[in-house]
């Protein structure tokens, strides 16, 4: 298996800092999504209420030793608040059919219901009963995050936001790291938009890798959690075969000038939902 790299949380818990996200994934395919996953050496699985495979990601967990895989699910908007994040907590372990998950996230902070403190303190309470062992946010805004941690005394662990070399969130990324907080990648490729830019098909020449084996390197050597997203087992094993070769300056700097702040292609979290 690859020597891949972990990362150190807040709490003390370790987290593996490449994985798979599983959004758009069909239930029923899950299963052998996730297995595809853990026969290529992942040990990371990122899933959420709302992408409807806590089922079929449970199945597909079931072939591979649970306390070598850290799991991964979040709380959907229309059920935040105390009670509704622990009724929905108890639904998503139930059809993951464990007995805890390793991240629970807070998926939006749907700022207009103003629930996401009652929501994180909830969160603080499953992670003191030891069925969530870490929390964190996704999302979430650097004053979110101080109103969080100020009422409850509790940082978020995680913070999983949009971010690609298109759309890099230096802001929010300092503030993370000021704050003890790893930052965690969803649409680490663009949506494959990043994929067709000269300046990274060009690197990926250079290294004799793909063009998504470098982004996914430029995350790594970035220290940030990336969970791209694949149903094809071919593809999945690619995007984990980025563990022998690093970029250079000069590649990270010709990456660095991708950055734009247009760049986001998912909904804003100051007006979603």
């Amino acid at each position: 298996m690859p020597d891949q790299p972990f990362v150190t949380l807040n709490d003390g818990h370790v987290m593996p800092q490449l994985g798979l996200g599983v959004w758009k994934t069909e239930d029923e395919e899950a299963p052998a999504v996730i297995r595809a996953a853990l026969a290529a050496g992942y040990r990371l699985i990122d899933t959420a209420a709302i992408y409807g495979n806590e089922r079929g990601v449970g199945r597909g967990l079931r072939s591979g030793g649970r306390d070598e895989v850290f799991v991964t699910t979040k709380l959907w908007n229309d059920r935040q608040g105390y009670d509704n994040t622990l009724r929905a907590f108890d639904e998503s372990l139930a059809l993951l059919e464990l007995d805890y998950v390793d991240l629970y996230l807070i998926h939006w902070p749907a700022p207009r219901q103003d629930l996401y403190v009652d929501s994180w303190r909830a969160l603080v309470t499953l992670q003191q009963s030891g069925r969530a062992r870490s929390i964190g946010v996704s999302n979430f805004n650097a004053e979110q995050i101080e109103r969080i941690a100020g009422e409850t005394g509790v940082v978020p662990a995680v913070n999983q936001i949009e971010l690609h070399p298109g759309f890099q969130q230096k802001a929010l990324r300092e503030f993370h790291q000021s704050h003890g907080i790893h930052t965690e990648s969803w649409s680490p490729l663009g949506r494959g938009a990043t994929l067709a830019e000269p300046a990274i098909v060009e690197i990926a020449r250079k290294h004799g890798r793909t063009p998504a084996q470098v982004v996914i390197r430029w995350h790594l050597d970035l220290g940030l959690i990336a969970i791209p997203k694949s149903v094809r087992a071919e593809r999945i094993r690619e995007n984990f075969d980025v563990f022998g070769f690093r970029l250079d300056e000069d590649d990270h700097a010709r990456i660095a000038a991708l950055d734009s702040p247009e760049g986001r292609s998912g909904p804003d979290p100051a007006k979603f939902p």
